[in-house]
């Protein structure tokens, strides 16, 4: 049985909110990034919070958002933990005194270790696919054999993951978690239960 935990990003209506806590993610998250096609409100955002049962993590996902749009956010929505997918540097992701997880983009030749040593404060460092411009939700899968072992982070597992190839990921790479967001969508920015189901169960059986 995996251990391995599982966050749903880029939930933007209440009912696709609930089918994932019902299925059994550990997190769900939220983009407050204007140019995501799963940009979401602080009122969505608020309103959804509202109907979640205890235990279930929610994430805000923000892209080099500015001090005052950040603090503006925080100030009016309950937010459990911070994931920065930008350009922050660690002192910054600091500064807000919460729990944050730092995304790093994957490619060839990357010190990967290196760029997770430059966040010691982070919660964890959450891998995912470099596409030239585009911060995050690209729906493609880096190459899993760039991640060198021992990390000093727990590892979140991002970039391309889908029902059908997660059990894979998950014995391969062995992370600490796995977030999906365009994998389990019928569309974006609108959850497919059915997949986010299959998505979860096959974590859950996958080899660890």
């Amino acid at each position: 049985m995996s251990a391995v935990r599982s966050k749903i990003c880029g939930i933007t209506r209440m009912e696709d909110a609930l089918a994932a806590v019902e299925a059994g993610a550990d997190a769900i998250g939220f983009v407050f990034y204007a140019k995501s096609p799963r940009a979401v409100t602080v009122q969505q955002v608020r309103a959804i919070i509202k109907s979640l049962p205890p235990f279930v993590t929610t994430v805000g996902l923000f892209v080099n958002a500015s001090r005052c749009e950040l603090g503006e956010i925080l100030d009016a929505v309950p937010l459990d933990l911070l994931q920065f997918h930008g350009d922050e540097p660690a002192h910054e992701c600091e500064s807000w005194h919460r729990p944050y997880i730092k995304a790093l983009r994957v490619k060839a030749g990357d010190d990967i270790a290196g760029a997770c040593n430059a966040y010691p404060t982070a919660s964890g460092v959450l891998l995912d696919t470099y596409v030239e411009g585009v911060p995050g939700g690209t729906g493609e899968a880096f190459d899993w054999s760039l991640i060198p072992r021992g990390l000093s982070k727990p590892l979140i597992l991002a970039g391309g993951l889908t029902p059908e190839n997660i059990a894979d990921a998950v014995a391969r790479v062995r992370p600490y978690a796995v977030d999906v967001s365009g994998g389990v969508e019928a569309s974006k920015g609108i959850k497919d239960h059915a997949k986010i189901r299959a998505f979860i169960n096959a974590v859950r059986k996958a080899p660890y």
